[in-house]
């Protein structure tokens, strides 16, 4: 069952065990896993790995780590596409409170399927959108 959405900053940063994912989140990713439930990534993160890399902003090693991690069915990582209902999901994302298309749509992806987004960021936490962090 799928417990939560991974944001993208989430994602690279628990691929790559960094020190900014907090033990909060990472716990929680770790216990998901571990009981056999998933966490979701949405399909706009890959999108947003990838310009972050052209953008020499993230190592080029990172779009074939994190696909490894989606491709291995026991890091209990699920792609979540974007569909309709997510983009309905969207206009219930204010842009003047969540202003980066991306992290609107990963926000709105938590919405649509009603489970908490994991993530940092400061807008969306702001947001009414439930986190973990």
């Amino acid at each position: 069952m799928l417990k939560a959405i991974i944001d993208t900053h989430a994602i690279i940063w628990y691929a790559y065990n960094d020190a900014r994912l907090s033990a909060n989140a990472a716990t929680f990713i770790d216990n998901t896993i571990l009981r056999g439930d998933r966490i979701g990534l949405a399909t706009i993160s890959l999108v947003e790995i990838v310009y972050l890399i052209e953008k020499s902003k993230i190592p080029a090693t990172t779009f074939p780590t994190i696909q490894q991690l989606v491709l291995d069915p026991s890091r209990g990582l699920e792609l979540v596409p974007l569909d309709e209902g997510i983009v309905q999901a969207l206009a219930t994302v204010p842009r003047t409170q969540v202003p980066d298309m991306p992290d609107r749509i990963i926000a709105a992806t938590a919405l649509h399927l009603g489970v908490p987004l994991i993530s940092r960021d400061g807008k969306v936490q702001l947001s009414h959108v439930p986190t973990i962090w």
